[in-house]
Order: C-alpha cells, then structure tokens, then sequence
C-alpha cells in the first residue's frame, strides 16, 4: 500500500488519533496566535483606505471569516459524504466537529460585518442578500449541532446531521454569487485566492497572515474537538482507561 494512504488509514483508528491530535492540535494553535499576532499589527501599518478611512481595518477579521464559515461547512459535507458511503466513524467525528467551529466563524462574520455596515451603510443590518444568506448558513450551523446532540446513539446522530450538511452545501454557491445575481449593498469580491484580487498589493499581506492564522486555528479547534469526541465514544475501552490513569 502506498505509505500515505497507509498513514490515513492507521489514522483512523481511535488510539492513533488520539496521538495525532494531542501531539498537533497545541502547534497549530500557536502558529495560529502568532501569526494573528503578526497579521493584527501589519493591518494598523497599512495605510487608511481613500474611501472608507480607518474603519476598513475590519476587513482583515471580517472576510477570513467568512471564507472560513464557507469552507469549513464544505468540509464538513465532505467529512459526512465519506462518512456516509464508506461508514468511517473517524469523518463522522471529523464533520461533527466542524460544525461549532464554523458556525463561530459565521458569528465572527455576522458582528464584523454589521459593525462595518454601520459607518458605511448607516445601519447595523439590513436584509441584503449576503447577510440573509450567511445569516442562513448560522442556522444551518445550529441544525447540525442540535441534531447531532439530540439522537443518543452517536454514529445515527452523526449519519442524520451529515446527512443535512450535505443538502445544506447548496447554499453556498447562493452565498458566494449573492452579490451578483441580486441587488446588494454589500461590496463585490475584493480579493481572491486565485485570479486578480482589486485590493492594493501593500494592504494585501496583513489580510494573507490572518487567512493563513485562521486556518491554523481551526485545525487546532477541528483537533480538539474531534480529540474529544473520540474520547467520549471510546470511552469503555482500555487504551482510554490507560490513558486516563497516565494523566
């Protein structure tokens, strides 16, 4: 077997990733803090916006934000995809714990965006289309974390709640593509992971720093979680019981 699908494959097995997460998740969480750190303080160097003054600062917590409340919920139906078709319970824990960690992302979103819309749009809220929609993508978030925690038997409780991420990855496109297909008042893409982005060149590295630090940090948060709920399901077997009388 090809050693890199060898190591995904002895990665799914409980004790093993237990290891794998205590050994990783604290790493990831400090290449996240440092670099926040370091990308905080590049965006107070960059200069004011010509339009929008000192309030576009937000810009750098704001949109890694919400990139990540998009893609985090797309993983999470990818998780619950194989999940579904292969029953590996390693995934079901994986998309399970997507969930509280996205839906963090999409209140990071929410709060940002509506105390940027103040100055700019001179209300806190307004229905547009990209905030109904990511508003939308919060709810479904909460669905799939109170059906995961309301069925008692844990792998169909991770089958029914996958089951609505999966149906619920179509509103992704309609977030994305809200700005364009409707009349919104929120702004069009600035910057992008592939192609031309509109933001200047120098107001564009602090944004890179946090983009990069967010996805540390949920790997760390994506580890822990998934670290516990593992441990929880395992939690009459012996490695379990070994590992708890070393701590």
């Amino acid at each position: 077997m090809n050693p890199v699908l060898l190591w995904f494959h002895q990665l799914g097995s409980p004790p093993i990733f237990d290891r794998f997460a205590a050994r990783w998740a604290p790493w990831c969480y400090a290449v996240a803090f440092i670099l926040m750190g370091v990308g905080l303080w590049q965006a107070f160097q960059v200069p004011a916006d010509y339009q929008q003054g000192d309030s576009f600062r937000i810009f750098y917590i704001h949109v890694p934000s919400a990139m990540m409340s998009m893609l985090v919920f797309g993983l999470m139906a990818v998780y619950a995809a194989i999940a579904l078709i292969w029953r590996i319970k390693l995934c079901e824990i994986l998309a399970m714990a997507c969930a509280p960690v996205g839906a963090a992302f999409t209140v990071i979103t929410l709060v940002t965006g509506s105390i940027w819309g103040k100055p700019m749009w001179g209300t806190w809220w307004d229905w547009d289309p990209r905030l109904t929609t990511e508003l939308i993508l919060l709810f479904l978030y909460l669905g799939v974390t109170g059906l995961y925690h309301a069925i008692d038997d844990r792998r169909a409780a991770a089958r029914a709640a996958g089951l609505l991420a999966i149906v619920g990855v179509a509103l992704l496109p309609v977030i994305k593509y809200s700005v364009v297909w409707w009349n919104s008042l929120h702004q069009g893409q600035t910057i992008s992971l592939f192609g031309d982005s509109k933001m200047d060149p120098s107001m564009q590295l602090p944004f890179w720093l946090m983009f990069v630090a967010v996805q540390f940090w949920f790997a760390g948060s994506l580890l822990s979680r998934a670290r516990a709920d593992n441990l929880r399901r395992e939690s009459g077997k012996d490695w379990v019981a070994k590992l708890a009388a070393q701590s």
